[in-house]
């Protein structure tokens, strides 16, 4: 499983760079981003080199944050219908996915599923299935 943190921000102007800033100054590398936003606060998610160094220097610039399991599946193709073939695996085994988005492999530039739920047993069975998970970016 792939470290996250995981990042409750205020929903203002600038909000974003002050984030990458304090990660920057650190010589913390992302990998991958996700910010998603409500009226005035958001939740931005990172994978990022190092995820305890992050969030040590994120808590101390005053940020609200923690860090998650996540899975990142590596999905081989660009094709038409591949999230979904890991989806319908996924609902089959009546696993619930709280969130998800996607990114790619630098190397490979194959896109990577990066999912989060609550089930423990997911990431034995998309292993058991076939799926090739990824522990780093």
């Amino acid at each position: 499983m792939l470290k996250q943190i995981s990042i409750f921000a205020a929903n203002t102007e600038g909000a974003l760079g002050k984030i990458t800033n304090e990660l920057a100054v650190q010589n913390i590398n992302i990998y991958t981003m996700l910010a998603t936003d409500s009226a005035e606060f958001g939740i931005v998610r990172l994978i990022v080199d190092n995820a305890e160094k992050a969030r040590e220097q994120l808590e101390k610039a005053g940020y609200q944050c923690r860090i998650d399991c996540v899975l990142a599946v590596d999905m081989a193709s660009d094709k038409p219908g591949t999230l979904n073939r890991i989806l319908a695996s996924l609902n089959e085994a009546n696993v619930n996915i709280r969130y998800l988005y996607i990114s790619f492999d630098r190397q490979t530039s194959s896109p990577i599923v990066v999912l989060q739920t609550d089930e423990p047993e997911t990431e034995t069975f998309l292993q058991g299935k076939g799926y090739r998970l990824v522990d780093h970016f």
